[in-house]
């Protein structure tokens, strides 16, 4: 009796750490296309961390920057910076805050970003 139990309790818990590899797999062949995580802050003109690259001033907190192409997605990685996305020029329309730590397509084109306090 004693037996039947281990052997079902192992059958279990590798099933649960299959189940567990198989999503840490798929996780990182999601982010394969993504450029290496890096200290600072990029906004890409197109997705997945591609195309024209506009580096964030993570320093500079508050200034509504323009930048010269519409970004559709953003990295950063900082430890007291994040930056705010707005959906119109002039830092105007819908807002999305990245946090501190972030590898993200955008929810929509952003024409201007503030940087603010994580």
């Amino acid at each position: 009796m004693f037996l039947r139990r281990t052997k079902i309790r192992s059958a279990a818990v590798a099933a649960t750490m299959a189940a567990a590899l198989i999503g840490l797999g798929a996780g990182a062949a999601g982010a394969a296309g993504w450029p290496p995580l890096q200290e600072g802050g990029y906004l890409y003109a197109g997705s997945n961390g591609t195309g024209a690259v506009t580096t964030v001033d993570l320093g500079d907190f508050g200034t509504c920057h323009t930048p010269s192409e519409p970004s559709r997605s953003i990295q950063i990685v900082s430890g007291s910076s994040s930056v705010v996305i707005y959906s119109g020029t002039g830092c105007t329309g819908y807002a999305w805050g990245s946090g501190s730590l972030a590898q993200s397509n955008l929810p929509w084109a952003a024409l201007s970003y503030r940087v603010v306090p994580a």
